[in-house]
């Protein structure tokens, strides 16, 4: 483990980028999916079977965890590794985005943000020095800058003004920052689905020497190909020695198509939220287990996985469990979930140590369209 914030780009295949970022908690293989652990629970798992699946590194989120249980709370009960007992890496989201989704909660201004909790109606003011603050608080491994994320569509005049305000929450975000030797904040690339914004927003970012980039602002309405659209303008315009952050992405085909145009990390809820509600992803496409056929299929969901969950439990029971409203169907189904994420996150960088990125995308994309009618 380094007792510093390190990336090192091992090895590239195409667009597909192989790399290790080193950090005191730990080290964190890259392309990397990060499981979103909001409120410090990745839902419906012990943090146990999300280390055993294959993550390095989770994501809590500031908005949620300042209202409860309270990031000053935290650190006294000695920060969210501690509470939580999960000893890696964290990476904390700036809460921009749940702000932003507030709507008629919140008032926005050059200061910051003010809104109202979803929780109880009281009222918080997060300006990009707090949400640091906060971070700080909580003690996560990587820090977030305080963001603007505009939901598309939206006017050119709209997306400018929101991108450049970002911008100079940045500028603020790092001087509150500072130096924390072994942690790492990321600055967030906006300009929605304008192309020419997009680049300003990566140069004027790229200016400010931080440790990663992230893109935001995608994956909030807008078809896939405009996401990888933006992605291809952006991209080019970042370090390649940095790492590169997908904020909120995604499905299994979105992830595969933005390796392979050089993004390093992602999350998404998409692997415990489609569990809960009986959708599993597999390396034959997507499942939805409600469906009757599955009723008296005694074939698990993937008799090659290491995950028990995958493995060990049939379809027949998996669709009972589900139709009949228990728990342990969502717990089982996110698992999975989880469980395929990082299997394709392995495969992934298996494939790009080897120079074969392009074949594992072919032949990953065929068996998706094979369906899962026929036995696996």
């Amino acid at each position: 483990m380094s007792e510093s914030f390190q990336f090192q780009l091992k090895k590239t295949d195409g667009g597909a980028r192989l790399g290790e970022v080193s950090m005191p908690r730990g080290a964190i293989r890259t392309p990397a999916f990060m499981p979103v652990g909001t409120v410090g629970t990745v839902k419906a798992m012990y943090l146990d079977q999300v280390r055993e699946s294959g993550a390095d590194i989770i994501l809590g989120n500031t908005y949620h965890l300042m209202l409860r249980p309270g990031a000053e709370r935290v650190a006294r009960l000695g920060g969210l590794h501690e509470l939580i007992r999960w000893p890696h890496p964290i990476l904390t989201d700036s809460g921009g985005f749940q702000v932003m989704s507030l709507s008629g909660l919140r008032k926005l201004d050059e200061k910051g943000v003010t809104f109202k909790s979803h929780v109880d109606g009281s009222l918080h003011h997060m300006s990009p020095e707090r949400s640091i603050e906060i971070q700080g608080l909580l003690d996560s491994d990587i820090q977030m800058q305080l963001d603007e994320c505009v939901a598309l569509p939206a006017t050119p005049k709209e997306i400018e003004r929101a991108m450049e305000m970002s911008l100079r929450w940045a500028e603020r975000c790092k001087v509150a920052f500072g130096n924390q030797p072994g942690k790492a904040m990321f600055g967030i690339v906006q300009g929605g689905d304008v192309p020419e914004l997009r680049v300003r927003s990566a140069q004027a970012l790229s200016g400010m020497d931080l440790k990663g980039y992230a893109v935001g602002g995608l994956a909030v309405g807008e078809p896939q190909e405009v996401m990888l659209r933006m992605l291809d303008i952006t991209l080019p315009e970042l370090p390649t020695e940095k790492p590169r952050y997908l904020m909120g992405v995604g499905t299994p085909d979105d992830m595969l198509k933005s390796v392979a145009r050089g993004i390093d990390m992602f999350d998404c809820v998409m692997p415990t939220r489609s569990g809960r509600h009986g959708l599993a992803f597999t390396r034959r496409g997507k499942v939805n287990i409600r469906n009757a056929r599955h009723a008296e299929d005694m074939r698990p969901l993937d008799d090659q996985s290491s995950c028990p969950a995958s493995r060990d439990y049939s379809r027949a029971y998996l669709h009972h469990l589900v139709r009949a409203n228990e728990a342990l169907g969502g717990m089982l189904l996110s698992w999975h979930n989880l469980a395929y994420y990082q299997e394709l996150m392995q495969g992934i960088r298996q494939a790009i140590a080897e120079g074969r990125f392009a074949d594992f995308m072919a032949e990953t994309q065929e068996n998706w369209a094979r369906g899962d009618l026929e036995p696996v």
